[in-house]
This record gives structure tokens, sequence and C-alpha cells, in this order.
């Protein structure tokens, strides 16, 4: 099961989907555009426990975490 975890004020909401799933892969890519589109940053974790910043979709990712743009004041 992969995972897209969205971080913003409120703390974390995490999207799981099979990713053998037609339907739920689409949904997750969605998602995704919907997201970077938005002006979060995307981040696949990698099995050296490194992240890897992405700009699209990764089908293959087990986990994404999007972060909000840093804002200033």
């Amino acid at each position: 099961m992969a995972t897209q975890i969205v971080m913003d004020a409120t703390g974390d909401t995490r999207h799981q989907f099979n990713a053998a799933d037609a339907t739920a892969l689409a949904r997750a890519e969605a998602r995704f555009k919907e997201l970077t589109g938005a002006g979060f940053t995307a981040a696949v974790r990698r099995s050296n426990g490194r992240s890897e910043l992405i700009r699209s979709f990764d089908p293959a990712a087990e986990e994404t975490v999007f972060f909000s743009r840093l804002q200033g004041g």
C-alpha cells in the first residue's frame, strides 16, 4: 500500500492507495498534480533513508510527502 502524506498547519493527512489499482493510481496522480500545482513540494523517501525531491508523479513510490511552501511574515 502506497501513501501520500500532506503536511499543513493542522498536522498531516494520509492518503493510502493500492498502486496496482488503476482507478486508485489515477486519483493519486490527480492529487499529486493538484498539490504541486497549489505550490506544495513533493519528496519521496528512498530505501536508504534519504529523501529526494520529485517534480512528477512516481507511481512506484511507497511514500510521498508534500510540504507547503514557506511563507514569510
